[in-house]
């Protein structure tokens, strides 16, 4: 039951400002893993509005009910970004079972570099390090999310993003699809639904297919996001259940 989703800076559809996001908000989800509630999460945005200097992105991710007791998961994930919600650094602190890890990554725009660390929590000891050339602005994949936001992608529009998790950085296309209307535990929304491609050895070597469904509105609140998995593993769904 992770949650890696992304995107990114769009090139083919004209922008938005950031300042279109809000100053905080907090957004609770419910996480459905083969038709069963498996999971809670909690997303929170804090940026300075005057000017606007940066902000910070956190997401709580916790496994609940019979899922908690086969594989406990607790994880944290905090992102932070700059004016142009561009990523400068972020940390995961992940416990999935008994694995038990501590990622720390530094973008670095001013040299293009990217430095990854990972460490076993378990055993206090550095297991993988990286460090990786990246554009001047690249985008992690949760503080991506809200650049997203700020897009005007209409249906039937793509466009090239660059995105990075630290150990690779590429160029990934979001692709906006069609309209639908979405039912969550938060109400029925008129949505956009984008595929952001991801998966399938682009930036993770896990075949799979990531979808966002935003709010067809000022706000796009991303009310679904859903990844589907090959059958062993299935489909792993977030519905918005409150925005505050």
């Amino acid at each position: 039951m992770h949650l890696k989703p992304l995107l990114a800076l769009l090139v083919l559809a004209p922008l938005a400002s950031p300042q279109s996001l809000p100053a905080r908000e907090t957004l609770y989800y419910t996480v459905e893993w083969r038709l069963i509630t498996a999971g809670k999460a909690k997303l929170e945005w804090t940026s300075e509005q005057r000017p606007r200097t940066g902000a910070q992105v956190n997401l709580r991710l916790e496994s609940v009910g019979l899922v908690s007791k086969f594989f406990k998961v607790e994880d944290d994930y905090s992102s932070n970004l700059n004016s142009a919600l561009c990523g400068q650094s972020l940390q995961m602190t992940t416990l999935e079972g008994s694995r038990q890890r501590e990622t720390k990554v530094i973008f670095d725009s001013a040299s293009r570099k990217a430095s990854y660390v990972e460490r076993d929590r378990a055993k206090n000891a550095v297991i993988s390090t990286h460090e990786i050339d990246i554009p001047p602005c690249v985008h992690d994949v949760i503080g991506g999310l809200y650049l997203l936001r700020t897009l005007n992608l209409e249906p039937g529009q793509s466009a090239e993003v660059p995105v990075s998790d630290g150990k690779k950085s590429v160029m990934a296309k979001v692709e906006a699809q069609q309209r639908e209307d979405v039912k969550t535990p938060g109400g029925t929304f008129k949505t956009i639904r984008c595929e952001i491609h991801v998966f399938n050895d682009v930036l993770y070597r896990r075949q799979a297919h990531l979808y966002i469904w935003l709010t067809d509105d000022r706000r796009k609140l991303p009310v679904r996001v859903q990844v589907r998995m090959q059958f062993a593993i299935g489909t792993i769904t977030l519905l918005l259940e409150k925005a505050e």
